[in-house]
């Protein structure tokens, strides 16, 4: 039987989402508050598309076949009959508490519910199921279509049955599956916000400017994107939830924000998305 998905947000993370399991065959119902974040979403997956297409990794036909299996609802209930539904919404823990306890009360008893959560507890957010069991992160990496990680986590109750049925899932969107167990920011977070953050205190401290500081970590560390460009490119607002998060979660003085990346985020310079973060965008 082919999986029926549900995808809630049709945002960056979203639309990559979508994208991926439509390409992989599978019928997508993309849910978003408004019509006109739909549209944006859909837009923003016929140019990814169409980009696979010009660099021959997808074909005209496959591209039509795999927007054709793309659906939007703006109504939750629309993903009241997939097997499996992706929560992808902002990083904010009551809107997600919110979500997951409707999702709970509209699917059938055996959909398994997934969170793309960079960082909140996969088991707080279980409990506001009746089905923890089946709730479980799934949490893709930035460009979806391209990165080829996705962290599956388990929270307390999670089953071997749900981690093997998302582990095999993620295998069939051409993806690599990695294990990791619910604590504050998981594995992928928990070692790059630190990074990013201190990237911050150094440019705070004016140990050097953001271009020295990206082309230190690229020349020397032979990372492809520098700390501030990449914070720039995740969302300075998203960095904090999940510095956050983890100061909350795990109660270190060494996870909290630096007060340069709060300052930043206070002026709504959020990075690419609004044209300013640590650097200019057209």
């Amino acid at each position: 039987m082919t999986d029926r998905v549900a995808v809630i947000g049709a945002g960056q993370m979203g639309n990559g989402i979508a994208h991926v399991f439509a390409q992989s065959g599978m019928p997508v119902t993309m849910v978003d508050v408004s019509e006109d974040a739909l549209q944006r979403g859909r837009s923003t997956i016929e140019k990814n598309m169409d980009r696979q297409v010009k660099k021959n990794a997808l074909s005209a036909d496959d591209k039509q076949a795999a927007l054709g299996r793309i659906a939007t609802s703006t109504e939750l209930r629309a993903a009241a009959d997939a097997t499996l539904i992706v929560e992808a919404a902002t990083e904010n823990i009551d809107l997600k508490f919110r979500i997951f306890s409707d999702l709970d009360r509209l699917a059938a008893p055996g959909t398994i519910l997934a969170s793309n959560t960079s960082s909140i507890s996969i088991t707080r957010i279980g409990a506001q199921t009746k089905r923890p069991e089946r709730v479980i992160g799934m949490h893709f990496m930035n460009p979806v279509p391209v990165m080829q990680l996705v962290e599956v986590i388990r929270g307390l109750a999670t089953s071997d049955e749900t981690t093997r049925r998302v582990m095999d899932l993620a295998k069939s969107l051409g993806k690599t599956p990695v294990e990791a167990n619910d604590f504050p920011g998981f594995i992928a977070n928990r070692i790059l916000l630190p990074m990013i953050n201190e990237a911050c205190f150094a440019l705070m401290e004016g140990v050097g400017t953001p271009d020295a500081i990206d082309q230190v970590m690229k020349l020397g560390m032979n990372h492809p994107m520098g700390p501030l460009t990449l914070a720039d490119f995740i969302g300075l607002d998203t960095c904090v939830a999940i510095l956050e998060v983890m100061h909350d979660g795990l109660g270190d003085p060494k996870y909290r924000p630096c007060p340069l990346l709060r300052k930043y985020v206070d002026a709504g310079w959020l990075g690419r998305k609004t044209g300013r973060g640590f650097y200019t965008y057209a």
